[in-house]
């Protein structure tokens, strides 16, 4: 027997070997060093149906070289009672199975398959534990082939031993779509570089050196899977420059083709992308939650969800929860259906109606109020499916209380997250605003919170392999008993509730605007509903905003406000928008954070009046033609192919631009344009055609800024048609009613 060595490390990517199995990378956790070792993986998957149809698949198979063993099992599958009878087929190697079964299923499709289409990684933590950055202690054969794997800690500890992970930083000095690019900009912990672009290929080189040299774990890059490794990967070979993006030397760039798909009511666009091996590159624009939680949050997601770094940065946090799903069905022996055929349970129109009615919404009371607490409950939904033990495979609670001791798949996989995270908000509070260590935290919480969020959605999901719409169903049946619990402990309590939205609540009581004055309220909601609800802040003052088209009706998450630590609050407002320009966007900023200067109701007046001159400097601004192009370019986007559209709005006009020039426009893309005076009234921005300020629809953008300003002032009387009548005459005057409310009257000129 050979020789074993004892190796401890960091796992940092794992993918297929074609020839023994596995290839995966650790980071050494004695020399700091980046090491590959080799695994050997067989791999099982099901088939069940008709016996006749089973026999003839056992005598097709048995005796190729790569299915090591044909047997006969019971197993569970959850949407069946009683257990299944399948045909088990083991497999020397994952890319073996891949190939055989897409052949079976070519020959057998009236058969029924499980555990066929289950990703590396998650097959992997199954049967070992191990997950990205995870520690583990390994022996290994002369060879380099991994004998036994141990994994020292799990996903759920809140401070993980780290690898001192290489994250280096590679984008060119500007938008490659809007400009030629001169440069790149190098950035690590070590240095700062840039590398000027030269046609003898000198720069190729040099960042050829520099990746051997720093050989980074993490490469992230600004446009590198739409722009960036393509320009490099076609300039090395003009060059006969040999350029190693990849760590594993005998491995090229694998590129996964774009695709288009359809969630919660939007059509998605995933670009072309660019994965490496041995190292991970993450595309900052092309990565779906940078903005939300950039790196330390994409590290959370992948060590909790199991997913490869590159993969947990590109993907909707769905796919995070998919997969974990997956890991629990197969450490508890249930089977994972390939194809879900399952389907809803009928319903008459009464029971319809009873049932689908979606989360609780109170309509808030329009208008400013003071002295106002927002207390949530934390992660509702998800805390409704663990208590409730809501699952497609068990029975359904009536309200909140479970009908079902042991917990379902869809909870056992979300206990360990909802309770990370309440650790993770917890531990936030031990430490000061602007600690770097809070910020971290705070990066890995939003990271959980959307993993939790979508979690929800993928039960009522018709291709989830663990969806079951009646299971939706009770989770907002729970949804909805829960706040009215909660609303009628704050009025036992004699406070007025303002607002109620899905899993939050607005509540107010005179002489109270401290976070200790409602300590009790929040025991006692916490006492009746049996779930965990936090004090988000107390507002100094709150506006809920009323309808665009019916200033009397209510809109139910259309609000801002200024919490007494001065930190402002914003929802359904432009400048939550992507599709806002930045200049618009950043003008209703400034203006709420002039009225978030306000401390007491009587300051609020000059506050008001400070936002609504800022407001005329901008118009004036904008009228004077002083803003760039750059700084009003709109982000739309076309939802369906450019021929469907019978209509042309503005994104779609612009888009048959980009068609024209050569230009893929696909469903889904976002579509980047500025309006200008005449024809064509809109320019797409990404055609690269100088702009020129005074070519700019003027009109259209005040009238975006006045729809901008409008939200922030008609709180205090300030309308629209009032805000459009002084862009165009001028001489108005803001002037305070006795009612508290504001008006703009015209002065002598």
């Amino acid at each position: 027997m050979s020789q074993l060595r004892a190796f401890r490390g960091w796992l940092l990517d794992l993918y297929l070997n074609q020839q023994v199995g596995l290839s995966l990378w650790f980071i050494s956790a004695e020399d700091d060093s980046r090491v590959c070792f080799r695994q050997q993986f067989p791999v099982s998957f099901y088939a069940t149906g008709p016996t006749e149809t089973l026999r003839s698949l056992w005598k097709t198979i048995s005796g190729r070289p790569e299915v090591l063993s044909l047997s006969r099992k019971r197993k569970q599958d959850v949407f069946v009672a009683d257990p299944v009878d399948v045909m088990e087929i083991r497999v020397d190697s994952p890319s073996n199975q891949v190939k055989l079964f897409h052949e079976i299923e070519e020959l057998f499709p009236e058969l029924t398959f499980y555990d066929a289409d289950l990703a590396i990684s998650t097959r992997y933590i199954a049967r070992y534990g191990a997950f990205p950055l995870a520690l583990c202690q390994l022996e290994v054969d002369q060879n380099d082939t991994i004998q036994s794997i141990q994994v020292l800690n799990d996903r759920w500890e809140l401070f993980p031993e780290l690898p001192p992970l290489r994250i280096m930083e590679l984008f060119p000095d500007r938008d490659p779509f809007r400009g030629t690019v001169s440069s790149l900009h190098l950035r690590c912990d070590r240095f700062e570089q840039k590398l000027d672009i030269d046609p003898a290929g000198k720069y190729l080189q040099l960042l050829d050196q520099t990746l051997k040299d720093y050989d980074p774990d993490i490469l992230i890059t600004d446009w590198g899977d739409s722009w960036l490794i393509p320009f490099l990967d076609k300039q090395s070979g003009h060059k006969s420059v040999s350029l190693q993006l990849n760590r594993d030397l005998n491995r090229s760039v694998r590129w996964q083709k774009e695709s288009t798909y359809f969630s919660y009511g939007h059509i998605i666009y995933r670009p072309e992308e660019a994965h490496l091996f041995g190292r991970c590159h993450i595309d900052r624009k092309a990565a779906m939650m940078w903005s939300d939680y950039s790196l330390d949050g994409t590290l959370e997601m992948a060590r909790v969800t199991t997913l490869p770094i590159e993969k947990a940065a590109r993907v909707s946090p769905g796919q995070g929860i998919s997969a974990m799903q997956v890991i629990t069905a197969l450490q508890k022996d249930v089977l994972v259906p390939y194809q879900k055929r399952q389907v809803e349970e009928f319903k008459s129109g009464l029971e319809l109606i009873q049932s689908d009615r979606g989360g609780m919404v109170y309509q808030p009371i329009t208008g400013l109020h003071t002295d106002v607490a927002q207390i949530d409950f934390i992660s509702m939904y998800p805390a409704i499916i663990i208590l409730g033990n809501i699952s497609p495979e068990v029975p359904l609670p009536d309200g909140l209380e479970p009908a079902h001791e042991d917990l379902g798949v869809v909870p056992l996989t979300l206990k360990p997250l909802y309770d990370k995270r309440v650790s993770i908000k917890q531990k936030i509070r031990t430490y000061p605003e602007n600690h770097p260590m809070a910020k971290k935290l705070k990066e890995r919480a939003s990271a959980l919170k959307w993993l939790l969020v979508v979690c929800f959605g993928f039960l009522g999901y018709k291709n989830a392999r663990y969806g079951r719409i009646e299971a939706h169903e009770a989770v907002t049946r729970g949804g909805r008993e829960v706040l009215l619990r909660a609303k009628d402990v704050a009025e036992e309590e004699g406070f007025e509730v303002l607002h109620m939205y899905v899993d939050a609540l607005w509540v107010k009581k005179k002489g109270f605007n401290k976070p200790e004055h409602f300590t009790e309220l929040i025991k006692k909601i916490n006492h009746r509903t049996g779930l965990t609800i936090n004090l988000d802040g107390v507002y100094r003052w709150v506006a809920f905003l009323p309808s665009k088209v019916d200033p009397r009706i209510p809109v139910a998450n259309r609000y801002f406000g200024v919490f007494q630590t001065g930190e402002v609050k914003v929802r359904g407002l432009e400048a939550r928008r992507h599709d806002t320009p930045i200049w618009i966007a950043a003008v209703q900023k400034e203006m709420i954070a002039r009225l978030g200067q306000a401390r007491t109701k009587s300051e609020l007046e000059s506050c008001i009046q400070d936002a609504f001159d800022y407001y005329q400097e901008a118009l004036q601004t904008l009228k004077a033609g002083l803003v760039q192009p750059e700084q009003l370019v709109i982000n739309g986007k076309v939802s369906y192919a450019l021929e469907a559209y019978k209509a042309s709005t503005a994104a779609v006009r612009a888009a048959r631009q980009m068609q024209k020039a050569g230009m893929t426009v696909k469903p889904g893309m976002r579509v980047r344009f500025v309006y200008t005076i005449g024809e064509p009234d809109v320019v797409a921005w990404d055609l690269g055609v100088r702009v020129e300020p005074n070519s700019l629809d003027l009109n259209k953008y005040v009238e975006l800024l006045i729809r901008a300003a409008t939200a922030v002032l008609i709180p205090f009387g300030v309308s629209k048609d009032i805000l459009r009548e002084w862009s165009e005459s001028g001489g108005l005057q803001l002037k305070l009613l006795p009612s508290g409310y504001h008006s703009l009257t015209k002065t002598p000129l």
